[in-house]
């Protein structure tokens, strides 16, 4: 993830937790979530105002549900937007969202701790 591109959504989304230095993250998965939305952005599958007004409705919608938005909820908002808007635009199902989200908890619950986490066809099943 470039310092540019970075920069260039922490501009566009006034709401993304930041310091002097750019975005901050409480945990590895939200750096990954944050670099997930600049890659699809910068490939064309929407635009910054796009996201924006996606994640405004997400969070919106996680609120009436009774999120008590303390911000430590902030990121799982990305994914569930990351989530809708590859759907909506066709990159991928939620179906086939939903399958490597569950293959990507199975190999986790069988990798030891510090090991990197492979994903196997049995996976899958």
């Amino acid at each position: 993830m470039s310092s540019n591109a970075a920069a260039t959504a922490t501009a566009a989304i006034p709401s993304i937790p930041r310091d002097d230095e750019g975005p901050v993250f409480r945990a590895p998965w939200e750096a990954h979530a944050f670099a997930m939305a600049l890659t699809l952005h910068e490939r064309g599958v929407f635009t910054w105002p796009e996201w924006a007004a996606a994640l405004a409705d997400e969070i919106k919608r996680a609120q009436a549900a009774g999120d008590p938005d303390t911000g430590e909820t902030y990121y799982l908002h990305w994914l569930a937007t990351l989530e809708g808007l590859v759907a909506r635009k066709g990159v991928a199902s939620m179906d086939t969202l939903h399958r490597y989200r569950d293959a990507w908890d199975h190999a986790a619950d069988r990798t030891p701790h510090g090991k990197p986490i492979e994903l196997r066809d049995e996976d899958f099943r």
